[in-house]
């Protein structure tokens, strides 16, 4: 594979990805980066290795890598150039670092030799992104590839995944070395940590307890302990719901399923949550958007948490017993000891807090009877359409809180979207590398808003390019849409600044050679999305005219409680 005896820098960096088994490479060309892309081209020519796909941004390299990656489960791989090159990963990394996604992101630098002397297109890419990635390091030699790629992958994916960064010189990257694999041998990360005592003490209290709930988010999913949690639930009778992120886990159809928690989750769960006796966290952070205010969360419960970051564990919200260690062996040890119950008179609460909620909520958002299109009816009729198995990408705003609250998840890694910085531009990018990284079966939608699409609007042009079947709904209000309900709600509708003078989007998808319809009233919605699903196997976009003033409940306020809920 190798020309000669020695191999230069650029080729070990192909050589390492390969014993990777990566097969996608989302990336976007410089100069110093360009050796790596000569040998890329080369290697593909005659080898058919590594599939590279051409972003428009590297903000969308990363958002791909994370796309493809949280579908896929294998680690996302972008490539870029130095200078702004790499400063337009930030808010990837960022992203990906708070919502745990294993990427290991690729910059070129300047020769070693220019280290600090502010040559063109140099820049400290490594203090800049150190609070936001797993691991980050510079390569200054050939020698040093091959094992820095094998540990950046391992960093990536073990314990809890995040995104790692890889700094390389273009010296390096030229240098033509006798190259060997090694062995290289890392520490090895202890997985399975297991406190006998403690999880027997939690079995008690769930074995007593008259109102558990059970709470999770993406550690379930990042763990692949779906399984485990669906035996524990069902053997336990306990109600549970989830966060943002653990959308997806578990059918959203089950009996116990009580929705979502958070700023706009579901009113049962929100409420509920301060009047369970005993509460057990699984894989989720207990960020602000589901605590509310901290001072009034959870004060007649027993919390066990259950993680496998020793940071998140008692970091916001003080827990009787801590479970340290890997869902998937702590949750079976759980289900071997718990007793078999029903929970019908707690369960009971729940059920007739959800009718309340659809009663008001519900019936409004997915039967509305003004002209207008809301976002909750569309998600409605495209869940009658989609297949089972379908994905959702989704941006932040209005439509994503809609879209998770609605869309029907099957339970198989079917959410992608931006949770803990909560990325607008997000959904484009990463919804082609989530296609790219599922089967072709597999439908990905992406729900958009017109705010969000035009930060990373030029990824259409990836999809042109690469020929990517992603389905694109357009929730389109005129607005910003999140913020205008605040303004709306706590500013006396002074809408200072949120409201949108729009390109015409139509025009704009054809001309990157993706067609769709442009829909602006009830009777048109189901003919437009049976031809997005049944009648086009390409990409297609579909842009929707909503109630400009359309409002998203239930909702929690900030500085409040999380059972202060508002329902309208």
């Amino acid at each position: 594979m190798y020309r000669g005896k020695t191999c230069c820098g650029s080729e070990i960096l192909i050589k390492s990805l390969l014993d990777e088994k990566v097969n996608y490479v989302f990336g976007y060309p410089g100069g110093t980066i360009m050796p790596v892309y000569d040998v890329m081209h080369f290697m593909r020519e005659k080898y058919n290795a590594i599939n590279h796909i051409l972003t428009r941004h590297e903000q969308g390299a990363i958002h791909a890598a994370q796309g493809y990656s949280k579908v896929s489960g294998k680690v996302g791989v972008c490539l870029t150039s130095s200078g702004p090159g790499a400063t337009n990963l930030i808010t990837g990394l960022s992203d990906a670092m708070i919502d745990s996604a294993p990427i290991v992101c690729i910059s070129g630098q300047v020769s070693s030799s220019l280290i600090g002397t502010d040559a063109f297109q140099e820049i400290n890419i490594i203090d800049i992104s150190l609070s936001i990635t797993k691991w980050n390091v510079q390569v200054p030699y050939a020698e040093y590839i091959y094992p820095t790629i094998r540990k950046a992958f391992y960093i990536s994916k073990i314990g809890r995944p995040g995104p790692v960064l890889v700094d390389l010189t273009k010296n390096a990257q030229f240098q033509r070395i006798h190259f060997y694999k090694g062995p290289y041998v890392f520490e090895k990360y202890k997985k399975e940590i297991i406190y006998i005592n403690k999880i027997k003490k939690a079995i008690k209290l769930i074995n007593s307890a008259t109102k558990p709930f059970i709470i999770f988010g993406q550690g379930v999913i990042l763990a692949n302990a779906e399984e485990e949690l669906k035996k524990f639930v069902e053997k336990t009778g306990i109600p549970y719901a989830c966060t943002l992120l653990g959308l997806g886990a578990l059918d959203s159809e089950h009996p116990f399923f009580m929705g979502m928690l958070g700023m706009h989750g579901n009113y049962a769960p929100n409420v509920l949550t301060n009047k369970c006796d005993v509460l057990v966290s699984i894989g989720m952070r207990f960020d602000d958007r589901v605590t509310g205010n901290i001072n009034g969360y959870t004060q007649k419960a027993s919390i066990i948490h259950l993680d496998i970051d020793p940071c998140e564990i008692e970091k916001n919200i003080p827990c009787l017993l801590q479970i340290l260690g890997d869902c998937k062996i702590t949750i079976p040890k759980f289900t071997s000891l718990v007793q078999k119950k029903s929970n019908g008179e707690w369960l009971k609460n729940f059920l007739e807090l959800k009718s309340k909620e659809e009663k008001i909520v519900l019936t409004s958002d997915l039967y509305p009877k003004e002209n207008k299109l809301t976002m909750g009816e569309v998600i409605h009729k495209i869940n009658q359409y989609k297949k089972n198995n379908a994905i959702l990408v989704t941006d932040v705003g209005q439509h994503q809180m809609i879209a998770s609250r609605y869309f029907n998840f099957s339970p198989k890694r079917s959410q992608v979207t931006s949770g803990g910085i909560g990325t607008m531009g997000f959904a484009i990018p990463a919804s082609l590398g989530a296609k790219i990284g599922v089967k072709k079966n597999r439908q990905v939608i992406c729900i958009t808003g017109d705010g969000s699409i035009q930060m990373t609007i030029q990824e259409l042009g990836t999809i042109l390019q690469s020929n990517i079947p992603v389905k694109i709904v357009l929730l389109n209000n005129n607005f910003l849409g999140m913020v205008r309900q605040w303004q709306q709600l706590f500013f006396e509708k002074r809408y200072s600044y949120t409201e949108l003078v729009n390109p015409n989007f139509m025009k704009l998808s054809r001309a990157y050679g993706i067609y769709g319809e442009k829909v602006q009233f009830r009777k048109n919605i189901v003919l437009a999305i049976k031809k997005m699903f049944y009648e086009n196997n390409g990409p297609y976009f579909l842009e929707v005219i909503i109630e400009k003033e359309n409002n998203v409940f239930p909702m929690i306020t900030s500085g409040t409680f999380v059972d202060e809920v508002m329902l309208m």
